[in-house]
């Protein structure tokens, strides 16, 4: 279809609003795509992962997951350890980044400081997830390694009636690494749970006043029951970071696949094994060591589909 007015004739489809609709069709084809190509490449890389797994899949089946024995020499292999290792970790890193986090984001949503302070701060805690995490080990092995044989020794002589202090700490160990894996994800609970605040419209607080309640009984009734879905979801995602985490973890955990329930003592995460020994494996122990990646990629699922699951109960309990 077309119009001519004397010497002028265009063509709808050559019209601003023809070429914006164009290009609105190709932006959703394009996002089709790069959404499905995603979803291919988690795909293949679970698929490839599984074919290399097969030949232990079938060796050891689900004995690969109640023993603790990891020994190449003679190709008998079991997770349970580093599995545990790799949850009471990521458990310990998760109670103390999560008060810290959410209490940083709300001081650094809230007007508590000048906002040219505030804007340092923000940009310091984004500076934390920029550190490359054998930095973190580094600094694990010369401070936070001694501090903490310190604080064990003192909660093995006073609490080692309790199984997670019965064992002296030698040095590395479970506490070390959860405690560098806390600071390591501080960022992300911090980052997302602040934006989460601050996209909360200007009413709710300003109702919340108006209607009496006081400055804490607004950010803890009001402002993060509101923003709660948001708060969840950066606790998840920094919950997958913690266990899928390598170097740092690797340098100060102590790599002992000895199951032992103390949080004192060296233990191992499947990221921390399969770094250690990939490179030199063959045989069974490869295949060994791609099915402990298998696992690890089930147990980040798992925490993922856990995430989605929680956040949608909350955004239905309080919408």
């Amino acid at each position: 279809m077309s119009r001519s007015d004397g010497n002028d004739s265009y063509s709808i489809g050559n019209s601003p609003r023809g070429v914006e609709k164009k290009l609105d069709i190709s932006f959703r084809w394009l996002t089709l795509a790069l959404a499905i190509t995603i979803g291919v490449i988690l795909i293949s890389i679970a698929i490839i992962i599984t074919i290399g797994a097969w030949p232990a899949i079938k060796e050891f089946n689900f004995t690969f997951f109640n023993n603790s024995n990891w020994n190449p020499v003679e190709n008998k292999y079991g997770v349970i350890a580093v599995v545990y290792g790799t949850l009471v970790s990521s458990l310990i890193a998760l109670i103390i980044a999560i008060p810290l986090g959410v209490g940083a984001a709300v001081f650094l949503s809230e007007d508590f400081l000048p906002e040219q302070i505030r804007t340092i701060l923000v940009f310091l805690v984004e500076l934390l997830a920029a550190i490359p995490s054998v930095v973190y080990g580094l600094w694990g092995i010369f401070v936070l390694i001694p501090l903490t044989k310190s604080f064990g020794t003192w909660l093995n002589a006073n609490f080692g009636w309790f199984p997670l202090f019965s064992t002296p700490p030698t040095g590395p160990g479970m506490l070390p690494a959860g405690i560098i894996l806390a600071i390591m994800i501080l960022p992300i609970i911090i980052a997302i749970s602040r934006d989460s605040l601050a996209s909360l419209p200007p009413d709710l607080r300003q109702a919340s006043l108006g209607l009496g309640a006081t400055r804490w009984e607004t950010i803890f009734r009001v402002l993060i029951p509101a923003a709660i879905s948001g708060i969840v979801g950066g606790i998840m995602l920094a919950l997958g970071r913690a266990m899928g985490e390598t170097m740092a973890a690797t340098m100060i955990i102590g790599n002992s696949n000895n199951l032992n329930i103390s949080i004192l003592a060296p233990a191992n995460t499947i990221a921390s094994l399969i770094a250690n020994q990939f490179a030199e494996a063959s045989g069974l122990q490869v295949s060994a060591l791609m099915y402990a990646g298998l696992v690890l990629m089930i147990l980040t699922l798992i925490v993922n589909i856990g995430a989605e699951y929680i956040v949608n109960q909350v955004k239905a309990r309080y919408e």
